[in-house]
């Protein structure tokens, strides 16, 4: 069970600023660094890891040389954590691709198929006629509709309750 350390969050949201400003001052001269942005970075609860995603702009190719080029300096990047954190002790780093913006794009593309079949559906609907009646419910008559009905032709079954007697009464 993962529980939610505001120490490691408050950590995690530091080091997200110091790799960014490292990465945008140049401390990694390496050609192969495309445009990175960190994304998030998750600090476990003892301080001692944080893995940090990240996406970069630009084509697969771009981001496998990005990849090579962030692995390649991790402990560059790492130094510079350290040296801005107040921590007795500097995590190690991890760096990951943040799968978000493609995940955005495939759910993009499912609200926009839906959106589409929603609107096939509702041509459809436009068309469209009941099988049975307009409105199947039923409902509950007026009395203008009700007829009367006749009394019964003899008095069989039929008990009249004798009038009460005022004398009766517990009162």
């Amino acid at each position: 069970m993962a529980t939610d350390h505001p120490r490691a969050r408050k950590l995690g949201e530091r080091i997200k600023v110091i790799v960014a400003e490292a990465l945008e001052r140049g401390v990694v001269k390496d050609a192969r660094l495309g445009f990175v942005t960190i994304t998030d970075v998750r600090c476990t609860g003892d301080l001692q890891h944080a893995t940090i995603f990240y996406t970069v702009y630009g084509s697969d190719e771009e981001r496998t040389e990005t990849e090579a080029a962030l692995k390649a300096n991790t402990g560059r990047i790492r130094g510079e954590v350290g040296r801005n954190l107040t921590t007795r002790l500097t995590p190690s780093i991890e760096f990951v691709l943040d799968a978000l913006p493609d995940t955005a794009k495939s759910l993009e593309a499912l609200l926009a198929e839906a959106a589409a079949r929603d609107a096939e559906v509702e041509k459809l609907a436009a068309g469209a006629h009941y099988a049975g009646d307009a409105d199947p419910y039923v409902k509950p008559r007026e009395i203008d509709d009700i007829e009367p009905v006749a009394a019964p032709d003899s008095d069989e079954g039929v008990h009249v309750a004798p009038p009460r007697d005022e004398s009766d009464s517990l009162a």
